[in-house]
């Protein structure tokens, strides 16, 4: 038996920013890397019922059987309760590799997002990176400009955002991955997406790891 080599946790503190749909779809891109489980942390149980409605190639559970998935399997992508205490925040920076926070660019998610980042600060915590999503179609400027103000105050932002499609509702309606919604033909845009957000996310991690393992 194998231990994780990657746990990547998502997390929100508000609703409707895709937060399982980027734990399904960065699961989906760390499993053609290697065996990948997704963590079903969330009592909504949104990862399950999607699996449930079809199939996803990588296996779903529930935070109960972590264990045994962390020695089971390569990659641990972990989907989390909605908006988390600061007790249950500081469990989640400790027990993962990196923190990925998405946030779509409107002003209320903005809010909640820099909550989170002020809340990790208290903590010392540093291996965190922020996902927008949902972001608009032109001539919205929403997406441009929330990268902008992060940027400006030197947050940790993914070089690639997730930009809005429809494909997304009807992938998780049909339990498919998004690049399988072969109806919609803006589907795989979707997907390129969250593979070039998965691409960075890979080499963080194998960067933070690298430098864990020099420093012991």
């Amino acid at each position: 038996m194998i231990a994780a080599s990657m746990r990547i946790t998502i997390a929100s503190f508000k609703g409707g920013v895709a937060k399982t749909t980027s734990a399904v779809h960065l699961a989906a891109y760390l499993h053609v890397k290697a065996s990948t489980v997704l963590i079903d942390g969330d009592a909504n149980r949104s990862a399950t019922n999607w699996a449930r409605n079809g199939g996803l190639p990588f296996a779903i559970v529930d935070e109960r059987q972590i264990t045994k998935a962390s020695r089971e399997f390569e990659h641990l992508v972990i989907d989390t309760q909605a908006r988390p205490t600061s007790g249950e925040l500081r469990d989640l920076v400790a027990g993962c590799d990196l923190l990925v926070i998405p946030s779509t660019p409107d002003a209320l998610a903005l809010h909640a997002l820099i909550q989170t980042v002020e809340a990790l600060k208290e903590l010392g915590a540093d291996r965190f990176r922020i996902l927008l999503t949902i972001i608009p179609p032109a001539p919205s400027k929403d997406g441009e400009e929330a990268r902008s103000m992060l940027g400006k105050a030197k947050l940790p932002i993914f070089r690639r955002g997730i930009r809005r499609f429809s494909a997304f509702s009807k992938a998780a309606l049909a339990g498919r991955l998004v690049q399988d919604v072969k109806a919609d033909p803006r589907a795989i845009l979707g997907w390129e997406d969250y593979q070039a957000a998965g691409r960075e996310l890979y080499e963080q991690v194998r960067r933070i790891t690298a430098g864990t393992q020099s420093g012991n």
